[in-house]
């Protein structure tokens, strides 16, 4: 519970002598708006100039943006391709996948569905059959605002790799009490499986399902008519927007884009699998901008969707800004020098989008980037160049080369593999015979796997309730490798095989990469 506000000022009354309280100081005056409407017309002014230069310098096929301000739509337009190799242009109703920018979407969701914000603070009990942590306790407190801010102490990215072999949601919060847990409410750690947790029980508790629910407390209401949790909405939509991924370099230096992958998030709906349009997405801004009211009707509480933008537990201790970043419900949760509250969330499929939305919701302003491509900073730099333009009049940095620089950061320092597979040592010991590896293993989280012999010496692994085969590549002795595949993808990875057990290497940052042998 959050210490009542007289109790936090307690500590600012001074005793000066035996008896005698000095008065509590004053606080400071909330802030003001400092951005005037000319300030947001000249940064709207740059906007297609800006996003003309990110496209031109990342060579990324498509971007659909919108800005609202003081419940007034003042940019909507789309650019570039749909598709590459295709001639259908994106405009304002193309339909992107939003990937995590579903968020905030979701906890607006909740919000609507839970009216009291206390009610974010009922422990899940019961709501979810199947769903539990590894610690009993943990799973007998823990609540919807514990899951929607990452703060129950589950790993970073806790299920994901399931995901990636294809189990269902069912499969993955079924197995969530696997994973190892660091301090409740006092760790953070990102969690699309956590968050997709709590938007199920509060379905469940609603006796419906998320996508009814969704379309009903948010979708429906607000008129975003293009606006799904549902995989099969997104591809069957005849204006979608196809994802991609680098191939390449062309002679001008850019990027050379393809669509390969096809990224179906339903098993974590809540969390990366909203799809929606810019359009739609203007209607969300405005909704957030006017504190749940759009077109004079109410359609969120006021408080409940004041509840989703509180800090409930720092993500980021130093920004570059030299504050503390805080993560909400939904939100990563901001304050500037003024003082101004700042929301924002970006999304991001390395199969295929890159997706910001940014608020400062004292100015009545916001901005939404969609685009099509995996992330290299695209949408994030569109929305920092605009705020930055409509607070000091220009861009004060290059902010597509920051943004491009930390995705790159962050993807190196992913979980690939210190090893060079694809070159053995030289004088590497031979493998053993086939026979010393075949069989079937078994493993509590990731569930059976299958190595195989095709008789010449070719060995393959499967893995995944609908297998999902590798060819094993040797390496040294017992060890072998495989290109891994999918959302999380981190090139060649080892398999160590050891005393009847196979370790694969990119699963076990949680120590949960070992199978046995039956």
């Amino acid at each position: 519970m959050r210490p009542h506000r007289a109790a936090a000022l307690a500590g600012a009354a001074i005793l000066l002598t035996a008896g005698t309280v000095a008065a509590e100081p004053e606080p400071p005056p909330p802030p003001e708006p400092r951005i005037s409407d000319a300030a947001v017309a000249t940064a709207v002014a740059r906007l297609d100039a800006t996003v003309e230069d990110v496209m031109r310098r990342t060579g990324i096929p498509g971007v659909s943006v919108a800005v609202v301000h003081r419940d007034k739509v003042l940019y909507l337009k789309g650019f570039g391709l749909r598709r590459t190799g295709e001639s259908a242009k994106v405009d304002p109703d193309t339909v992107f996948q939003l990937a995590s920018v579903s968020k905030p979407v979701s906890s607006t969701v909740v919000a609507g569905a839970l009216p009291d914000p206390g009610a974010w603070d009922e422990p899940l009990g019961s709501s979810l059959p199947g769903f539990a942590l590894k610690d009993p306790w943990v799973t007998s407190h823990v609540t919807p605002a514990d899951l929607f801010s990452h703060r129950t102490g589950l790993p970073d990215h806790a299920g994901d790799l399931l995901e990636d072999l294809g189990y269902d949601q069912a499969y993955i919060l079924g197995h969530l009490r696997e994973e190892p847990l660091t301090p409740f409410r006092a760790s953070y750690a990102y969690t699309n499986f956590g968050l997709t947790a709590a938007a199920e029980a509060v379905a469940r508790d609603h006796g419906t399902t998320w996508q009814k629910l969704s379309a009903d407390t948010l979708f429906k209401p607000a008129g975003m008519t293009r606006t799904s949790t549902e995989f099969s909405a997104y591809a069957h939509a005849p204006d979608r927007a196809y994802g991609h991924v680098k191939t390449g370099t062309a002679q001008n230096g850019t990027a050379t884009w393809s669509s390969r992958h096809v990224r179906d998030a339903d098993a974590q709906a809540p969390a990366g699998g909203v799809s929606s349009t810019a359009r739609d997405m203007a209607r969300w801004l405005r909704l957030q901008l006017g504190d749940g009211v759009l077109d004079g009707k109410r359609i969120i509480p006021a408080a409940a969707l004041d509840r989703t933008r509180l800090p409930e537990i720092v993500s980021q201790a130093a920004t570059p800004r030299g504050v503390p970043q805080f993560y909400g419900l939904g939100w990563n949760v901001s304050y500037d020098e003024a003082g101004r509250l700042r929301l924002g969330h970006s999304g991001g499929f390395e199969l295929g989008a890159n997706t910001n939305v940014t608020l400062l919701p004292l100015e009545q302003l916001g901005i939404v980037v969609l685009t099509n491509a995996a992330p290299v900073g695209q949408a994030d730099a569109i929305a920092l160049d605009f705020f930055d333009t409509a607070e000091h009049g220009r861009p004060t940095a290059d902010w597509l080369g920051l943004t491009a620089r930390l995705y790159a950061q962050q993807l190196n320092e992913g979980h690939r593999s210190a090893t060079d597979y694809a070159h053995p040592p030289a004088g590497a010991a031979p493998a053993r015979a086939d026979s010393a590896y075949t069989g079937t293993y078994d493993n509590p989280y990731y569930g059976p796997l299958t190595v195989t012999s095709d008789g010449g010496g070719a060995l393959t692994l499967s893995l995944g309730p609908k297998p999902l085969r590798y060819p094993l590549t040797h390496y040294a002795g017992d060890t072998f490798s495989f290109e891994t595949s999918g959302e999380n993808a981190v090139g060649r990875t080892g398999v160590t095989f050891s005393n009847g057990t196979v370790r694969i290497e990119y699963l076990d940052a949680e120590h949960l990469g070992t199978f046995t042998r039956r």
